[in-house]
C-alpha cells in the first residue's frame, strides 16, 4: 500500500471516529423535546417548567464551551472527549433512573457541561489529524454526522417510549454513549490533536500556564476571532428563526396547508444536509472560503426574502426552500475552514470552543426575538430579518478574512 493510500485510510478512520462523536452530540441534544408531553404527564409540571430544563442544558453548555476549549489545548482533546462522553452517559442514565423533575434539572445541567466538550475536541482532532487536502470534506462529514444524529433522535425516542417507556429510552441512550466511548477508546491512538501538552512539560507548566491563559484570552478578543464568533451568532439566528417559525409563517402568508408548510421546512433541512456534503468538496478545491460563504449567504438571503414576499404555491415554496437549504448547507464546511484559517497552531480547542458559544447565544436570542416578530401580526417580518442576519454574516466573514494576520494565513495553507 502506498503512503498516499495509507494516509487516506487514516483520514477516513479519524473522520469516522470523530463523526461518531458528533452524531452522538446532536442525538443527545434532541432526545428530550420528543418526550416533553410524557414528562409533563408523569412529573405533573407545565411546559414552562420543562422548558427550564432545556434552558438549563443550553446555559450550562454555553457557559462551559470556551473553558473546555482551553482545557482541550492544555490536557488534550482525546482525553477530554472521552471524559465528556462518559459524563454524558451518566447524565442520561441518571435522567432515566432518577425520574423526577429536580433530577431532570440537575442531570440536564450535567449533560450541558458534557456537551460543551464535543466541538472544541472534535475540531482540534480533525485539524491535527486529517490531511490538508481533505480538511473541507472532513468538516462537511462532521457536520453531516451531527445533522444525522439530530434527525435520528426523535425517531428512536418515539419508538423506545412507545415500546418500553421514556425512562428506558433515556437509559438506552446512555448506553449508546458508552458504546461510542468504547469505540473511541479502542481506537484512541488515531485521535491525535497535535504535539505535547503543557501538562506534559512539568518544568514549563508553572510559568507557562499564566502566559498561555493570557495569550489565549488575547487571541479570543482579537478582531478576526470576534468576527468569527459574531458569524456563528448570525448563522444560528438566521437558521433558528426559519427552523422555528417558518411553518407558521408559510401558512399565514401563502395559501398552503399545514402539511405543505411542514414539507417546505423539511425540504430546507434536507437541502441543508445535502449542501453540507457538496460544500466539503468545494472547500477542498478552493482557498477562498470567504467567497464561498459570501455567495452562499447572499443566494440564501435572496431566496428566503423572495419566498416571504412573493405569492407562491406550495410546490414553489418547497422548491425554493430546497435550493435555499442547499446554498445554506454549502456554507458550513467553509465556515469551519475560515475559523481554522484565523487560528494559530495549538489553539484550535479554545477558538472553536469560543466561537461555538455563538451558536448557543444565537439559539438563546432567536425564539424570543422571532416570536415577538410573529406576534406583531406580520409574519413577513420573518423573511426580512432572517436575510438581514445573513447579510450581517457576510460582513463578519469578510472582516474575519481581511483582518487575519499574514503569519496565520501562511500557517494554515
Amino acid at each position: 500500500m502506498t503512503a498516499l493510500a495509507r494516509a487516506g485510510n487514516g483520514d477516513r478512520r479519524v473522520i469516522g471516529l470523530v463523526g461518531s462523536s458528533h452524531f452522538l452530540s446532536h442525538y443527545l441534544i434532541y432526545l428530550l423535546p420528543p418526550i416533553l408531553p410524557l414528562l409533563k404527564a408523569d412529573f405533573g409540571v407545565g411546559y414552562a417548567a420543562l422548558g427550564l430544563a432545556m434552558t438549563t442544558f443550553n446555559v450550562a453548555s454555553g457557559l462551559t464551551h470556551a473553558p473546555m476549549g482551553f482545557l482541550v489545548d492544555r490536557v488534550g482533546a482525546r482525553r477530554l472527549l472521552l471524559v465528556g462522553i462518559a459524563v454524558g452517559a451518566c447524565a442520561y442514565i441518571g435522567m432515566g433512573v432518577f425520574a423526577n423533575y429536580i433530577a431532570l434539572l440537575v442531570f440536564a445541567a450535567l449533560a450541558g457541561v458534557a456537551n460543551s466538550v464535543y466541538h472544541p475536541a472534535d475540531y482540534a482532532i480533525l485539524s491535527a489529524s486529517v490531511s490538508g487536502g481533505r480538511m473541507g470534506r472532513a468538516f462537511s462529514l462532521h457536520t453531516f454526522a451531527g445533522f444525522s444524529g439530530g434527525a435520528v433522535a426523535p425517531l428512536v425516542m418515539a419508538f423506545a417510549s412507545a415500546t418500553w417507556g421514556w425512562r428506558t429510552g433515556l437509559i438506552l441512550s446512555g448506553g449508546l454513549c458508552l458504546a461510542v466511548w468504547t469505540l473511541l477508546w479502542w481506537n484512541r491512538q488515531y485521535l491525535d490533536d497535535g504535539g505535547r501538552r503543557l501538562s506534559e512539560r512539568p518544568a514549563e507548566a508553572g510559568a507557562g500556564r499564566a502566559t498561555a491563559a493570557a495569550s489565549g484570552i488575547a487571541l479570543l478578543l482579537s478582531l478576526p476571532i470576534l468576527m468569527c464568533f459574531l458569524f456563528f451568532v448570525m448563522l444560528s439566528m438566521s437558521q433558528g428563526g426559519l427552523s422555528t417559525f417558518a411553518v407558521a409563517a408559510f401558512v399565514a402568508i401563502h395559501d398552503i396547508t399545514l402539511e405543505g408548510a411542514q414539507m417546505a421546512l423539511t425540504a430546507f433541512l434536507v437541502g441543508s444536509a445535502l449542501g453540507v456534503l457538496a460544500g466539503g468538496q468545494i472547500a477542498d478545491r478552493t482557498r477562498h472560503h470567504e467567497w464561498v460563504a459570501v455567495v452562499g449567504f447572499l443566494a440564501t438571503a435572496v431566496i428566503v426574502f423572495a419566498v416571504g414576499n412573493l405569492h407562491l404555491n406550495g410546490f414553489q415554496v418547497a422548491a425554493a426552500m430546497t435550493v435555499a437549504g442547499v446554498m445554506f448547507g454549502v456554507i458550513m464546511p467553509s465556515r469551519d475552514m475560515l475559523v481554522r484559517a484565523v487560528t494559530p497552531e495549538g489553539s484550535m480547542g479554545k477558538v472553536f470552543g469560543f466561537v461555538s458559544t455563538g451558536l448557543n447565544l444565537g439559539g438563546a436570542i432567536t425564539p424570543a426575538l422571532f416570536g415577538w416578530l410573529m406576534d406583531q401580526g406580520e409574519p413577513r417580518l420573518l423573511f426580512w430579518f432572517a436575510p438581514l442576519f445573513m447579510l450581517i454574516a457576510v460582513v463578519t466573514v469578510l472582516a474575519a478574512r481581511f483582518t487575519r494576520p499574514a503569519a496565520t494565513l501562511a500557517e494554515n495553507r
